[in-house]
C-alpha cells in the first residue's frame, strides 16, 4: 500500500524513477504499455538485441513520438546498468547467462536490480541477492510473475501468524507433457502453427509451459525466497480446483497429498483423464493455512472459508496473473521503499535436466522447452549430491555419454565451457551448499 502516492509525490517533485528495460519482448512490452499511465515513472533506456524492434515493441503499445524520442535505445543491456539516468534495471532476456551478466553489472552500478528472468535467478540468484546485499541495492523477483506473488501471499500468511502448509500456482499438466517437443506444441494451445508464426510466439518458449520446466523454475524460485520445502522427487501436479485447495494441499499425515507441510506445490486443470478440473486455478497462484489454535479454526467455519474435513486447513488465493501489467509494484518497491517482491535469501529447490528421450553421446542439447530435456524440481540437496545439471546450463553443450529417457542430466556427462553462467552457479553451489534448509520458514 502507498505505492502510488510515494509515485505522485515523485511526479509532483518532477523527479520521475528512471527505469532501464532490458529485453523488449512479451513481457517487457506489456509493462512498457502501462508506462503512459504512471506519472512519476519513466523509461530512459531500453536495451535490446535488436534497438529497431524494440522501438516498435514501444510504437505497437502506443508510445506517442515524444516519448519514444525522449528514450534511449541501445543494443547492450551492459551499457544500459552504467547509464546514469537509470535507478532501476528490469533483466528481462530469459537467458541465464545474459541475466546473471546484466544482474552483476547492474549492481556493480549501484542499481536496483528486478528480475524477470527467473531462469537466471534460479540458477545463481542466492549469491546474486547476496551480492546485492552487499551493495546496498535491492534484488528482486517481478511482480506479476507467480513467483513474486506466491511470495506475496506466504508473507501473507505468516504476517497473519498462520503456518504455511503449502504454496504454489495452476498450470495445465498432465505427465504426457514432459515429453512435448515444439514441434507438437501448438495443439496442446489450440492455435495452429501459422497462427502462432503470424502472432510471434516461439514454440520452444511455449513448450517450455509445457512440458514442467517453468513451473520446475519458479517452485524453486518461491522455494529459495521463502523457505518452503521441495518434493524429494519432483512436482506431483495434482488435479486440484480452488475449493479443494485445502483438502489436497497439505502432508499426507493429515490426510492431504504432500509429503509434509511447508511444502511448494503446482495444481493442474486437468484430471488425468484430460477432462476439466472444476473451479481450475490455471492462471493463479495459492498458499494454504493451517489455523494455529481452536478459536481461528472456528473462525474459519465462521467467516464461510473452504476447509479440509478437518477444519484447520484453508487457503486464499488468486485467480490471475497479468505479467508486466503488474511489474510496476517490484520497480516502485525497490526505489521507494528498498524493499523487493520477493528475492531468494537461500539455496532449497533446483530445476535440473532430465532426458526427454533416450540421448546419444555427441548430441547437443537444446535447453528449456526443447527437444532433448525438460526441467526437473529437486531439492537442493539431492541436486548437489547427484551431481545434476542445471537445466539452466543444458542449452548448447554436447553430451559426452548417452543417457536414458527419463534419467536427470549430469555435469559429467556433458562438455560444458567455462563461462560466467557457470563459474557464478559453481559458487553458488559452494557458499550455499552448507546452508539449504538454513532460511527460517516462519
Amino acid at each position: 500500500m502507498n505505492l502510488h502516492r510515494l509515485l505522485q509525490q515523485r511526479a509532483a517533485a518532477e523527479k520521475p524513477v528512471r527505469v532501464g528495460l532490458i529485453g523488449a519482448g512479451k513481457f517487457g512490452s506489456m509493462f512498457l504499455n502501462q508506462i503512459p499511465t504512471m506519472s512519476g515513472l519513466e523509461v530512459s533506456v531500453i536495451a535490446d538485441l535488436d534497438p529497431e524492434r524494440a522501438r516498435a515493441a514501444c510504437q505497437k503499445v502506443g508510445w506517442d513520438a515524444r516519448r519514444i524520442d525522449r528514450t534511449c535505445f541501445v543494443a547492450l543491456g551492459a551499457e544500459l546498468c552504467a547509464d546514469p539516468k537509470v535507478d532501476v534495471v528490469v533483466e528481462a532476456t530469459g537467458s541465464p547467462a545474459a541475466g546473471i551478466a546484466h544482474a552483476r553489472a547492474a549492481i556493480a552500478a549501484g542499481r536496483h536490480i528486478v528480475m524477470v528472468n527467473v531462469e537466471a535467478d534460479v540458477l545463481a540468484g542466492p549469491l546474486l541477492a547476496e551480492e546485492a546485499r552487499r551493495k546496498g541495492v535491492v534484488y528482486s523477483l517481478a511482480y506479476g510473475d507467480q513467483p513474486a506473488l506466491t511470495c506475496e501471499l506466504v508473507d501473507w500468511a505468516r504476517a497473519c501468524g498462520f503456518e504455511v502448509a503449502a504454496a504454489g500456482k495452476g498450470t495445465k499438466y498432465l505427465p504426457a507433457y514432459h515429453r512435448v517437443t515444439p514441434d507438437e506444441v501448438w495443439g496442446h494451445y489450440g492455435v495452429t502453427p501459422e497462427e502462432a508464426r503470424a502472432g510471434g510466439m516461439n514454440p520452444q518458449m511455449f513448450n517450455s509451459f509445457l512440458d514442467g520446466t517453468k513451473s520446475a523454475i519458479e517452485m524453486a524460485a518461491i522455494a529459495n525466497a521463502t523457505g518452503l520445502g521441495v518434493p524429494a522427487d519432483g512436482l506431483g501436479f495434482p488435479p486440484c480446483g480452488v475449493d479443494d485447495l485445502p483438502q489436497v494441499l497439505h502432508g499426507r499425515s493429515a490426510g492431504g497429498a504432500l509429503e509434509r507441510d511447508g511444502m511448494v506445490e503446482v495444481v493442474s486443470c486437468l484430471e488425468r483423464d484430460g477432462r476439466p478440473v472444476f473451479r481450475d486455478l490455471r492462471w493463479g497462484v495459492y498458499v494454504v493455512l493451517k489455523a494455529p489454535n481452536e478459536y481461528a479454526r472456528t473462525c474459519f467455519k465462521e467467516y464461510g472459508l473452504k476447509t479440509d474435513p478437518s477444519g484447520w486447513y484453508a487457503a486464499m488465493y488468486k485467480p490471475y496473473h497479468l505479467i508486466g501489467l503488474e511489474l510496476g509494484i517490484s520497480i516502485l518497491s525497490a526505489a521507494l521503499r528498498g524493499e523487493p517482491t520477493g528475492h531468494p535469501r537461500g539455496w532449497r529447490g533446483d530445476a535440473v535436466a532430465v532426458a526427454k528421450r533416450d540421448l546419444s553421446a555427441g548430441e547437443m542439447l537444446d535447453g528449456e522447452g526443447g527437444y532433448t530435456v525438460w526441467g526437473k524440481l529437486v531439492p537442493a540437496e539431492r541436486s548437489l549430491a547427484e551431481g545434476a545439471l542445471p537445466i539452466g546450463l543444458a542449452h548448447h553443450v554436447r553430451l559426452m555419454q548417452d543417457i536414458a529417457a527419463d534419467e536427470i542430466v549430469r555435469w559429467v556427462d556433458v562438455a560444458i565451457p567455462d563461462s560466467e553462467a557457470v563459474a557464478a552457479r559453481r559458487d553458488m553451489e559452494r557458499r550455499f551448499a552448507a546452508q539449504p534448509s538454513a532460511i527460517a520458514a516462519q
